[in-house]
């Protein structure tokens, strides 16, 4: 068996906050290059391994600096990959919006704009990352995160690789805003009456107990629960076996207040009462 460290790559979009992921990384004790070029990812491993770092706790950040950047990193992997090193690879994304505002707001150019605008530079670089994002273990959309909530998931991630089994991170979401980029799965309970036409509910949310006795009540509600319990036993397992560590399961309704949330927290318990590592979110909670 290889005894080089296993390795994380973190890479994105411009302005995502991959510097953020890497101060994050460092703070739990990881060994960290940031803005290495492909082609040296071979070459720090080894030098990773001369030096006897600890498994698990080295990463590098990249990113795009020619358009050669896809095939230069698939071929760093694929190397390191053919000498027994584990890689796994973290992408950090925004919506374009979100990195317009960061970009202005800091008052500098986005890399790949060259003479054109930035809203140029950011297309031309998903279009550069389109095959890294899709392949990426694990996906992060930092769009409505600040650097202390980007952080706080990056500790959640990877603050505690030693433990065994899949980490589980639920979010409740309304549909209304849109999918989580970032969910592996995702659940729809717009199947289940919504508690937003109850006069005496609409001011509360999922967390409250008459909104939660309201939709566990409901017929539905708690099949749902035991076949999605059922399914997520099975999809898990396969993580594990595929070398997954970690998991974002979306549960959705219209707007992410209710249902999503009451639904989300159950699903969490479950798993949780199953051994599994689970922390849980309420994106659209107080959007209205």
């Amino acid at each position: 068996m290889s005894t080089e460290p296993a390795f994380v790559i973190v890479t994105g979009m411009s302005g995502a906050g991959r510097s953020t992921a890497a101060k994050a990384l460092e703070d739990l004790g990881w060994f960290v290059i940031d803005n290495l070029p492909p082609g040296l990812l071979f070459a720090m491993a080894e030098e990773a391994g001369k030096v006897k770092l600890a498994a698990d706790k080295v990463a590098a950040v990249v990113d795009v600096r020619s358009l050669a950047f896809t095939t230069d990193l698939n071929a760093a992997i694929e190397e390191l990959e053919g000498r027994g090193v584990r890689v796994r690879v973290v992408f950090l994304e925004a919506s374009d919006e979100e990195l317009v505002r960061r970009f202005e707001n800091v008052r500098r150019p986005h890399p790949l704009q060259g003479e054109g605008r930035l809203v140029d530079g950011i297309t031309r670089e998903r279009g550069i990352l389109r095959e890294v994002r899709a392949n990426a273990d694990l996906v992060i959309d930092t769009s409505s995160h600040n650097v202390h909530e980007l952080r706080n998931k990056i500790v959640a991630y990877f603050g505690g690789e030693d433990r065994p089994g899949l980490r589980v991170n639920v979010v409740s979401f309304g549909f209304k805003y849109g999918l989580p980029v970032d969910a592996d799965l995702v659940v729809d309970c717009r199947f289940l009456p919504n508690p937003h036409w109850v006069p005496e509910l609409r001011p509360m949310n999922g967390l409250e107990a008459p909104v939660r006795d309201y939709v566990l009540g409901q017929p539905g509600a708690k099949e749902f629960l035991d076949a999605y319990e059922e399914v997520l036993q099975v999809i898990a397992a396969g993580y594990t076996r595929e070398g997954k560590s970690y998991a974002t399961l979306a549960v959705g309704c219209t707007g992410g207040k209710h249902r999503s949330v009451a639904m989300a927290e159950q699903v969490a318990a479950r798993l949780r009462d199953r051994g599994m590592e689970v922390q849980v979110s309420h994106r659209d909670v107080g959007r209205e």
